[in-house]
């Protein structure tokens, strides 16, 4: 009998180490994932940051390509018109 209850007096205090223990865990596992949450952030951020930056160069190389082609029409323009003024002077000419 003396054993019985030695074995149920050492059994209680082993569920009693047992179940303190989570408690410090838990604390350690809050402050792991509190942390990983800050990390989590300051990345998202990062990523917003260069997400942002890459959407103003688009932006900015589709200006640039907008005043080129606006550039490039007007040259275009220029030169039919340059070109039908070269007709109509040898029209001109020849009569």
């Amino acid at each position: 009998m003396s054993k019985i209850a030695a074995t149920l007096i050492a059994g209680l205090f082993a569920t009693s180490v047992f179940a303190q223990t989570p408690a410090a865990t838990t604390h350690a596992q809050a402050e792991a994932s509190k942390d990983a949450a800050q990390a989590d952030a300051k990345h998202a951020k990062e990523v917003a940051k260069a997400d942002e930056k890459v959407e103003k160069a688009t932006a900015e190389a589709k200006a640039d390509v907008a005043k080129a082609e606006a550039k490039a029409s007007e040259k275009k323009a220029e030169a039919k018109a340059d070109q039908a003024e070269a007709k109509a002077d040898s029209v001109a000419k020849t009569k």
